[in-house]
């Protein structure tokens, strides 16, 4: 932990795999990183230190486990390596960043302020979700519920099974689509009696046999006991109420940045609220300040590209760490 009168080289904020690659890489450069990891929280969904993996069980297409790893496993690694090369670890939340100062000034929940050379903000984004009576229960316990098709949906549970999707975007049509590859039947359901996603989007998903759109129905609750069974649905023109028997859920009504606590940093975000990034680059628009990972990233998602980007970013802070002369 720093003193009062001490400035830290770089200090990264957040601990999922962008966060700690960075931790890796500064470390290996000498850097003596300090990563503040966050604390659990549950409102109004559950976040825990090591992000959206922390919620995962099996995850079989991160490179390196050929039988797969659960996520707090493969999460353990990162910060275990992070940990051998000298990364500190400060368990506590970020409540809001002095970027006008140089060094910068990081409050944290406690009260502490942080001085920091560079910062390498790595907060990641969380999953939307619906707040049906055991949705979050069974998304954590690796009981058929998820916010993510590509990190889940080939998993051999759900191969040949019925499965449900939530969502009228184009984030669920394109994982509607994804789950068409190995389920039986992929219901699609919506509130509305059209989905408001992208019209080439739409035609991707229906051009697949086993898609099927389920509308004017909303969520209302999901059965089952070790693992879900059915989902509960609600009319929204009729109000009456029926059960869809399915082995998977998949939650897609988007995501949501963790950047609150940049509120009146300066930080660049886009129109989304994730940080913007300088093209082809991982600094933001703040000198000294860099940004990787899911709170960077509305596209892809996924841990390999949050990791590639935690590597990006400690290499630019260590280039421009060595350009102001700081070592």
């Amino acid at each position: 932990m720093t003193s009062s009168a001490s400035i830290e080289r770089v200090v990264i904020i957040g601990s999922g795999p962008a966060g700690w690659t960075a931790a890796i890489y500064c470390a290996r450069a000498n850097l003596a990183p300090l990563c503040i990891v966050g604390v659990p929280r549950s409102d109004p969904a559950p976040v825990l230190p090591g992000g959206q993996l922390m919620l995962t069980t099996e995850v079989e297409n991160y490179p390196g486990f050929p039988t797969g790893v659960t996520g707090p496993e493969l999460m353990e690694h990162f910060q275990q390596q992070a940990k051998r090369f000298g990364t500190r670890v400060c368990d506590d939340d970020v409540t809001s960043c002095d970027f006008q100062s140089r060094p910068f000034v990081l409050t944290l929940a406690s009260g502490q302020k942080i001085r920091a050379h560079s910062v390498i903000i790595a907060t990641g984004a969380t999953a939307n979700w619906v707040g049906a009576p055991n949705e979050l229960r069974l998304a954590i316990t690796g009981g058929g519920v998820s916010a993510c098709a590509v990190c889940d949906g080939a998993l051999p549970v759900y191969r040949g099974k019925e499965l449900a999707v939530v969502g009228g975007g184009d984030t669920a049509m394109e994982e509607a689509t994804y789950l068409t590859k190995f389920a039986s039947k992929v219901h699609v359901i919506h509130r509305r009696d059209s989905f408001r996603a992208s019209k080439v989007m739409q035609d991707r998903l229906f051009a697949a046999p086993n898609a099927v759109p389920v509308w004017n129905k909303k969520l209302v609750n999901v059965v089952g006991g070790e693992r879900i069974e059915a989902v509960e649905l609600e009319d929204t023109v009729s109000g009456e109420r029926s059960l869809l028997a399915v082995s998977g859920l998949f939650v897609a009504i988007g995501h949501s940045p963790a950047t609150g606590f940049l509120a009146g940093s300066g930080v660049a975000l886009d129109a989304a609220g994730y940080v913007a990034l300088l093209s082809r680059s991982s600094a933001t628009n703040l000198d000294g300040v860099f940004a990787a990972g899911d709170v960077a990233d509305a596209q892809y998602r996924q841990a390999i590209t949050a990791a590639g980007m935690g590597c990006q970013a400690a290499l630019e802070c260590e280039r421009w760490l060595a350009a102001k002369g700081v070592h």
